[in-house]
């Protein structure tokens, strides 16, 4: 079914109609947003918030959700849970009946506390860590992303099974949860499927100094097929070229953090080879047939090309929640979530379903591959694990 031709993105047979009647008809629907649009997170909320604003425009020319036009109010979060928490507070007060929340656990985390705290549904854009869950934030709460048990899975049967990559050498930025859950997964699994990880390593988000970990990699007795690198930020272009400095031509393999064009950039037609990294979509008709409709409508609002998956998930966050109000007919909270555990839904990032909030509304969804050449990203299809380490 064409974006052109309808309201939302809608699951096999979650299928929008118009809501009953209510007061509330002639009111707009408020959805609140607390993405970081400056500080260390920008680069995943700032896509996400642009393309959240694209579908927004979308379902108000399209009749809005249960008849009733959308109002998408963002605050910047700063990259501070604190700030974060205290958004979502002031846009709940406003009367937002949604809440996006960044695309973090640490950061998005507050955001999901007070949405459950109002009794709303609130959807991060793309936090990955298992945290990011049910069991941590409550029964209305959910991510668009596939969780790390997801990510690193796909990183390591890549690593292992398609490229033979038997040894590895995994370096783990303690920044967040993502970083560490990350590489949890990839070496779990990793290891599970039969192949070794040489050493385990880590970094502090910051430090622009990978020296120490340069001088144990080199001092290995044999040296490794593959380096998984979970970091965050421009530290991944600082440590890649470190690495590829010191005369290290090892692939590196990582999760979405990488999905940063400013990265990509840095590295440059040099640097930037033998790159590999996990995420959510990829910006063109190989990825989803919808995806050149979404892409026209995005350069219609912002007069350019999305750079970045990231881009994909802000749409189908805002898209996600449309299909399951109107599944449920109303904002209520409890109604929302029962639509979402219920509902099967295809979507730019991926089709996508939740368990149950007993079960912690696990993710099951695929994800992307993707390599970088010459510094551009290139598209290597979808990835779905057969099996998962456990969250």
């Amino acid at each position: 079914m064409s974006i052109k031709k309808t309201a939302a993105v809608i699951a096999s047979g979650a299928i929008m109609t118009a809501g009953a009647a209510t007061a509330q008809d002639d009111k707009e629907l408020l959805i609140g947003g607390a993405l970081s649009l400056t500080g260390i997170q920008a680069p995943l909320d700032t896509p996400g918030f642009l393309g959240a604003e694209v579908a927004v425009d979308y379902l108000n020319e399209n009749g809005g959700i249960l008849g009733r036009q959308v109002k998408f109010v963002n605050i910047d979060g700063k990259s501070d849970p604190v700030t974060v928490g205290n958004v979502a507070v002031e846009l709940i007060d406003r009367g937002a009946e949604l809440m996006v929340a960044p695309c973090d656990f640490d950061f998005g985390g507050p955001a999901g506390r007070e949405a459950q705290e109002a009794g709303i549904v609130g959807i991060s854009t793309c936090a990955s860590d298992p945290l990011y869950s049910s069991w941590s934030l409550g029964d209305k709460q959910f991510t668009l992303s596939m969780w790390n048990t997801t990510m690193g899975a796909v990183a390591a049967d890549f690593a292992c099974e398609e490229k033979g990559w038997k040894k590895a050498y995994v370096v783990t930025d303690q920044f967040i949860a993502y970083t560490k859950s990350l590489s949890k997964y990839f070496v779990e699994h990793y290891k599970d499927i039969g192949c070794e990880v040489i050493l385990e390593d880590t970094y502090t988000n910051g430090d622009n100094d990978f020296s120490a970990q340069l001088s144990r990699l080199q001092a290995l007795d044999e040296k490794p097929d593959v380096i998984f690198l979970s970091s965050y930020g421009q530290d991944i272009g600082v440590i890649i070229r470190a690495l590829r400095e010191a005369g290290i031509d090892a692939p590196v393999l990582g999760g979405d953090a990488y999905d940063d064009p400013a990265m990509h950039e840095g590295l440059g037609e040099k640097l930037g080879n033998d790159v590999y990294f996990v995420t959510h979509a990829w910006m063109g008709p190989e990825s989803h047939d919808e995806m050149p409709n979404f892409i026209e409508l995005y350069k219609a609002k912002h007069g350019e090309d999305p750079e970045s998956s990231f881009v994909a998930t802000g749409w189908d966050t805002i898209m996600l929640m449309a299909a399951a109000v109107e599944a449920a007919g109303t904002t209520d909270g409890a109604a929302v979530a029962k639509a979402l555990e219920e509902g099967e839904f295809d979507l730019l990032t991926g089709k996508l379903s939740y368990s149950s909030a007993e079960e912690g509304h696990e993710p099951d969804k695929a994800a992307v591959l993707t390599e970088l050449v010459k510094g551009k990203p290139s598209f290597m299809g979808w990835r779905r694990p057969e099996t998962l380490p456990k969250p």
